[in-house]
């Protein structure tokens, strides 16, 4: 039995065609210089939310998106979480991680969008200039964030 072979011109023309996928990776946007500076506020100002909620400080924390990446005011919509609340599996033992416990999460520590409300809420009491679009976003009255509007001599305001 012969082994048949072909000229390369036809070898080639038998490859399985692989199509070129045409991806710039996570559709959206990337997050502007703004929308850096309130997620690193959230990190260095609050930590880990759900760590604060029981009590302590965890300032290893990455973002967690509430609702994707990709969305309008996706990078807006956001909480600070240590790595045993946000993956399961990595961080602490025992945490509850939103991924993939969302309603154990919300269930013991309430739900995202008020989990963000309350980190904005902090970062006012503390005289942190929140940026508008935050708390437009989070469904807040940017009238409401006293830093913004005039800060007192004797009051050190932070922006990030």
């Amino acid at each position: 039995m012969s082994i048949r072979k072909f000229p390369a011109a036809k070898r080639a023309s038998m490859k399985p065609s692989r199509a070129r996928i045409s991806s710039r990776g996570m559709k959206g946007s990337a997050p502007t210089v703004e929308q850096k500076r309130f997620h690193a506020m959230l990190v260095a100002e609050i930590g880990c939310i759900a760590s604060y909620k029981d009590g302590f400080f965890d300032g290893m924390c990455s973002i967690h998106h509430i609702d994707g990446r990709v969305k309008p005011n996706a990078h807006w919509l956001v909480l600070p979480l240590s790595a045993g609340n946000h993956q399961d599996g990595t961080g602490a033992p025992r945490r509850i991680a939103v991924h993939p416990w969302k309603t154990r999460f919300e269930t013991k520590y309430g739900k995202q969008i008020d989990l963000l409300r309350e980190c904005i809420v902090i970062l006012i009491d503390r005289g942190c200039n929140v940026p508008e679009g935050a708390l437009l976003a989070a469904g807040m009255d940017p009238k409401n964030n006293p830093a913004s509007v005039v800060a007192d001599p004797g009051r050190l305001t932070a922006t990030i």
